[in-house]
């Protein structure tokens, strides 16, 4: 008998910039990610301000659900999808963010996507806001550390909430939140990148200026979620975080209590904001150490505590450690942050280490903190895929990995946590966001489009198509 509730949503996870395509038509405006060159695991991917001649930039096309909307949702419907996590593209609906008539061309596309959705009864979980703001609003105000943002996102989520009141119940503020406070989350999510050219993730921002744009983020989300429990009260509101399972790397007291510090500011300082309605207490010190110093405006409090969220959701793809002595320096990268390598585990091909187990730890910490249900509406695993000579794709690799995290969201349902949903990241072959590779393949369904952008665009399945299939039909019964 299966251990998931009989209602549970598998589904698949998807994101417009790396997804959609269709960079400059029917009115759309150029967002951040428009900017961005390809990139590697050893080229990073670059912001240009103006667009080169004979440079790749990856989202222009991505891989062209624009267009083909209806084949993967078809696929999608294939392989048993109860839910199907999407972003917007701000951009698609204010090209500029400024103007004051929203663009209907955009609007209706969205309207046709939701009406295919439906016909095979599948639930859209759409992200607001999935690090695609428009650029206009970088080159005129440095992105989210200006406060007028709060405003124009305000309009663009109100926009979108009375559109689609009829066709969408689940609603996700912002993606990754937390990754604001990482240097790269500077340029990715708050767009801190006014008048830079260079690498993406080394784009010069400070702590302060972080923490100063992630508060306007957190007082938006605050604001649209009030507007959603009084206007909408069938939406559920979720907020999106990074989960960095850390551990300590010996149990000697500096580690450990230097773990805990990481995991407050990493895992629960922005989460316990949208979940709780309040900077958590362990902040106060932390700000004070940093020199940070958040201008707030007279009623940010009382806005934050008006609008916390439904649900807490996630993103987990892996683990690492935290070590106080300095003459630790094996490193293992991850998504948006890394750490100390742990010797108990293998790494991915991207050098992100595999912790199964660590999903089961993290939603016992969530659920335990929070008594909110919970999605996890992204994990899996990036890799190269091969085609053999009969066109199969055998990818046993990501089958071992999505069961082993499947047995342990299991374990975890079984300890009492309160997990409703499951969206496995890139659930067709998408662009990466951290490299801009094509060839960083995480989908159950491979597309014929690769890194120097030459492809058919043409949809195929995985072995791991027909495994999910069969997952799904069997509420997560058959795992084999």
């Amino acid at each position: 008998m299966s251990k998931f509730p009989k209602d549970f949503l598998w589904g698949g996870a998807t994101a417009a910039n790396q997804y959609e395509g269709a960079w400059n038509v029917d009115g759309k405006g150029d967002s951040i990610a428009d900017h961005y060159t390809a990139g590697s695991r050893t080229t990073p991917k670059r912001v240009t301000i103006k667009y080169e001649e004979g440079t790749l930039y990856p989202s222009w096309e991505a891989v062209d659900f624009y267009h083909r909307y209806k084949e993967d949702i078809a696929l999608a419907a294939e392989m048993g999808f109860k839910i199907f996590r999407m972003s917007i593209n701000w951009t698609r609906i204010y090209p500029t963010g400024e103007e004051d008539v929203p663009n209907e061309s955009g609007l209706q596309f969205y309207d046709d996507v939701f009406d295919e959705l439906k016909k095979y009864n599948i639930e859209p979980l759409v992200t607001i806001y999935h690090y695609e703001m428009p650029y206009h609003l970088v080159e005129k105000y440095n992105g989210w550390s200006n406060r007028k943002l709060i405003d124009y996102y305000v309009k663009y989520a109100s926009t979108l909430f009375e559109r689609y009141k009829d066709k969408v119940k689940y609603w996700l503020t912002f993606n990754e939140i937390n990754s604001c406070i990482m240097p790269s989350g500077g340029a990715l999510s708050l767009g801190l990148i006014q008048n830079y050219e260079g690498p993406l993730f080394t784009s010069p921002n400070t702590i302060g200026e972080r923490y100063q744009g992630v508060h306007h983020q957190l007082i938006a989300s605050a604001k649209v979620v009030k507007l959603a429990h009084e206007k909408y009260p069938h939406f559920k509101m979720g907020c999106m975080n990074i989960y960095a399972a850390k551990y300590p790397y010996t149990c000697n007291p500096d580690d450990v209590v230097l773990c805990q510090k990481v995991n407050q500011e990493m895992n629960w300082l922005v989460a316990d904001v949208q979940v709780r309605g309040y900077y958590p207490s362990f902040s106060k010190r932390f700000f004070e150490e940093n020199k940070i110093h958040i201008i707030k405006e007279k009623r940010d409090d009382e806005i934050l505590a008006e609008g916390k969220v439904d649900i807490y959701t996630c993103s987990y793809y892996l683990s690492a450690c935290e070590s106080a002595d300095s003459k630790v320096t094996t490193y293992s990268p991850g998504n948006v942050i890394g750490g100390v390598t742990n010797p108990y585990l293998k790494s991915s091909q991207w050098g992100w280490q595999i912790d199964p187990k660590g999903l089961r730890y993290a939603l016992n910490d969530i659920y335990d903190r929070y008594q909110i249900p919970i999605m996890v509406v992204e994990n899996g695993l990036g890799a190269e895929d091969k085609i053999d000579e009969d066109g199969a794709i055998h990818d046993e690799y990501r089958i071992d990995y999505l069961k082993k995290h499947i047995q342990q969201m299991e374990e975890a349902i079984q300890d009492g946590v309160d997990l409703i949903g499951y969206t496995p990241w890139g659930c067709i072959d998408l662009v990466s966001a951290s490299t801009g590779e094509m060839k960083k393949r995480y989908g159950f369904v491979y597309v014929d489009k690769h890194d120097d952008g030459t492809g058919t665009l043409n949809r195929s399945k995985k072995d791991s198509f027909y495994w999910y299939q069969k997952v799904i039909k069997t509420n997560g019964e058959d795992l084999d």
